[in-house]
């Protein structure tokens, strides 16, 4: 097995993207840790909000795992580090 299906194993499920789905690109983090979103509308979104979009098709690129009792988001590997959210640019959530 490689491991992009390994990698994908980790995900509880990778939900199918809608047409209009928008794209996370910026994390907004408080004290180091990721606590919402912003999408390619420019939108800031809470990480619970962002998880249930992602479930209903409304953000694409991203599959669900968690940790715990908490779900969060995480990219769907697909052998590009470029577009991992742990490579996006940190935003303010007062944008």
């Amino acid at each position: 097995m490689d491991g992009q299906n390994l990698a994908k194993q980790t995900l509880d499920q990778i939900p199918q993207a809608n047409a209009d789905a928008k794209r996370i690109v910026g994390l907004v983090k408080e004290g180091g840790r990721i606590t919402g979103y912003q999408l390619s509308d420019n939108s800031i979104v809470e990480k619970q909000q962002a998880v249930d979009m992602a479930k209903q098709g409304q953000i694409a690129g991203v599959g669900i795992a968690h940790r715990g009792e908490t779900e969060y988001l995480k990219s769907i590997p697909d052998g590009s580090e470029n577009n991992n959210l742990g490579s996006l640019p940190a935003v303010s959530p007062h944008n």
